[in-house]
């Protein structure tokens, strides 16, 4: 995560942030992830069944690819000198576009769309954050994510 003067917040509004390394989804974080959200869906946990479907595998959940933001974030987020806190305000669009199957690659590229400070001291950011799947056309999500950061 990259630290900025507030001043130099504002210049990287509209620019291309870091892109992320490749993560691997694999089948143990997918029933992981569907033990915990109760999500058991065939499609998540049943490589047998869902070898049958148009998917060919399992595939990872919608959420669990979204959650993978707050992991990317430590590449390319920004932090606001001062800040002593950050959280996640939760979203403006979320949009899944293509399913992960299991054991592809995914990573994440962002754009810091805005900025604004809410209340003195607390700022917050709009990303643009699109996860792509590697080796396909399509990404698996596109995303309008809101943080909020509070600066001494």
């Amino acid at each position: 995560m990259t630290t900025v003067t507030k001043e130099a917040l504002l210049q990287h509004v509209g620019t291309e942030l870091k892109t992320t390394d490749w993560f691997g989804v694999n089948q143990q974080q997918i029933d992981l992830f569907a033990e915990a959200t109760l999500d058991h869906q065939f499609i998540h946990v049943d490589p047998e069944r869902a070898a049958q479907t148009p998917f060919g595998s399992t595939i990872a959940h919608g959420f669990l690819s979204l959650s993978m933001l707050s992991h990317f974030a430590e590449t390319f987020g920004l932090a606001i000198e001062g800040a002593y806190m950050g959280i996640n305000y939760g979203f403006d669009k979320v949009r899944f576009i293509a399913p992960v199957k299991v054991d592809s690659q995914i990573r994440a590229h962002a754009k810091l769309a805005s900025v604004e400070e809410k209340n003195p001291g607390q700022f917050m950011l709009k990303f643009d954050v699109t996860v792509e799947i590697e080796g396909e056309e399509k990404p698996a999500l596109k995303a309008e994510w809101l943080t909020m950061q509070m600066v001494a």
